[in-house]
């Protein structure tokens, strides 16, 4: 069995060289061909200085220098640390800052986007362009390499890693504060990719799509659960749903994963008869998808099976329903994976009865090793195990998700709510207090709250409340423009409310805090009949 990241690749190289890796585009490569470039990937990154434990940000879209840089950093023996391209500036930088990158590697017009925040870069050495050259004046504080230079290199990679070595950072949004970076070894990615391949029955002979982000850790292991079965992943950056159909019948796709926003829209469309000769299996994770988008699934795609799953990236995959008990639990999350061991349980660590909530607890070599840099988070999550699970290790720590679920008397689990005000939308996880503070930098703000409330598209909507600053009038229409025009220039698509409302005051907790549960509870209805 594969060990190392790496090893996946090396793997089918030499047992079948010819066999199509990956598609990006108009570029096709075999295994022994994805095999060569990462090589010279690697080597390029160690002539680089990279060393053991160097942490390289990629900042690109899905295309082929984006899985050669994360697949050879991992090689290399560095911690690769994929950015979301839709992010903007100033939350690259905090990654960049928090994770302490020396590498960042992107593209000309990525770069251009970043060069007001990379000169304050402490720890950034080298950018690497993959599509061009900048002007090395442009960057005088880093050594630029281009990418046809960093891979004209070749000879042996030396590395001194075990299956427990940090193979990747990726950064998730928590309730509070700004995105944390999950620690991920090389063994929680290689063992989480043969659990899928094993529930999903993944074959060298599948064709997998990929078009959810490669910083999602449901992106990242599609891509890695191809490469452990010796599978194609064709990459996608899509613009529209229907876009996704017509890849999926030309490329004659077996497998697609999304989120339920995506199946929302792909349930709405017409998909050719003939998709169902080769598409068999659908994944959603990232968020309940509601029976009314299963019903239309299955009739559009009748031959297809439909798994849920439900994951965190701090255990990088949990739960998933086998198609075959979805006809009788289609708003079940299923069972615990093959090497995953899960738990619901009280606040005192005892097991829950059926049916009463509790909180959902992960165990076994899935779970990811901590936060980094981020000791209060770590200790906070990743604790002893509860009474209801028999400690293996003096040192073994479990995730406490913070998730509150049931279990029914068959022993499936089903989602109930977070214990944090988490925002989940459209499959991404959405940091409340980051956005409350790019509403509070506009300077227009006295008192600013957001908050999720259901949504039928989106699964969550986000919603913002404010009260406006001093000498601004409650009903002035022009500032509740002014907030999303400054919330659009600094935050992706994903992040931006919803729904923008000034009130003169905002209810109080009796602790002299927002309260955002009331809040909540009075907007629950209000995107009911949105289209």
């Amino acid at each position: 069995m594969s060990r190392l990241l790496h090893h996946l690749i090396e793997d089918s190289a030499q047992t079948e060289p010819d066999a199509r890796a990956l598609t990006s585009g108009e570029i096709h490569l075999s295994y022994g061909e994805f095999q060569h470039h990462l090589q010279s990937t690697a080597t390029g990154l160690q002539a680089l200085d990279l060393k053991s434990g160097d942490r390289v940000a990629v900042y690109l879209p899905k295309q082929l220098e984006t899985v050669l840089a994360l697949f050879a950093t991992a090689q290399a023996g560095g911690i690769f640390v994929p950015i979301n391209p839709l992010l903007k500036p100033a939350q690259v930088a905090h990654i960049l800052d928090d994770c302490g990158a020396s590498m960042l590697v992107t593209s000309v017009d990525r770069a251009a986007l970043l060069a007001d925040v990379l000169p304050t870069r402490k720890s950034l050495q080298h950018l690497i362009i993959t599509d061009g050259s900048v002007q090395p004046e442009v960057f005088p504080f880093l050594t630029v390499t281009d990418w046809q230079a960093l891979q004209s290199g070749n000879g042996p990679v030396y590395t001194h890693m075990t299956e427990n070595s940090v193979a990747a950072i990726l950064y998730t949004s928590g309730s509070t504060g700004l995105p944390k970076g999950v620690v991920l070894s090389h063994r929680n990615l290689v063992l989480g990719a043969k659990s899928v391949a094993q529930y999903l029955g993944i074959q060298a002979s599948e064709r997998l799509l990929a078009v959810l982000p490669l910083s999602f850790d449901y992106g990242l292991n599609q891509l890695i659960t191809a490469f452990h079965a010796g599978a194609s992943v064709v990459l996608m950056n899509y613009l529209l749903p229907r876009d996704i159909v017509r890849t999926v019948s030309r490329e004659r796709i077996t497998t697609l994963a999304g989120v339920p926003s995506l199946w929302m829209q792909l349930a709405a469309l017409d998909w050719p008869e003939e998709i169902g000769e080769h598409l068999h299996t659908l994944t959603n994770s990232g968020g309940h998808l509601p029976v009314p988008v299963i019903k239309n699934l299955q009739q559009r795609l009748p031959t297809s099976r439909l798994f849920l799953m439900y994951g965190l990236t701090e255990a990088f995959r949990s739960s998933y329903l086998p198609a075959e008990e979805l006809a009788t639990r289609p708003t079940s999350m299923g069972k615990a994976i093959p090497h995953a061991e899960l738990a619901v349980v009280r606040p005192d660590g005892t097991a829950c009865a059926p049916g009463e909530p509790g909180e959902l607890v992960h165990a076994g070599p899935l779970v990811a090793q901590g936060y980094w840099n981020n000791p209060i988070a770590t200790e906070r999550h990743f604790r002893s195990p509860p009474a209801t699970m028999p400690q293996r290790g003096i040192h073994e720590k479990v995730l406490w998700s913070g998730d509150t679920v049931t279990m029914d008397a068959d022993g499936y689990l089903y989602f109930v709510g977070r214990e944090d005000d988490m925002i989940k939308t459209s499959g991404y996880r959405v940091s409340p207090t980051e956005v409350e503070e790019v509403l509070h930098a506009s300077g227009q703000v006295n008192e600013a709250t957001v908050f999720s409330v259901p949504h039928p598209r989106l699964g969550q909507a986000i919603v913002a409340l404010v009260t406006p600053a001093a000498g601004t009038p409650v009903d002035d229409a022009s500032v509740v423009q002014q907030l999303l025009d400054n919330c659009q220039a600094v935050l992706p698509a994903f992040m931006l409310p919803t729904h923008i409302e000034q009130r003169q005051l905002l209810p109080k907790t009796p602790n002299g805090k927002i309260d955002r549960q009331r809040l909540k509870q009075e907007f629950h209805g209000h995107f009911t009949e949105a289209p």
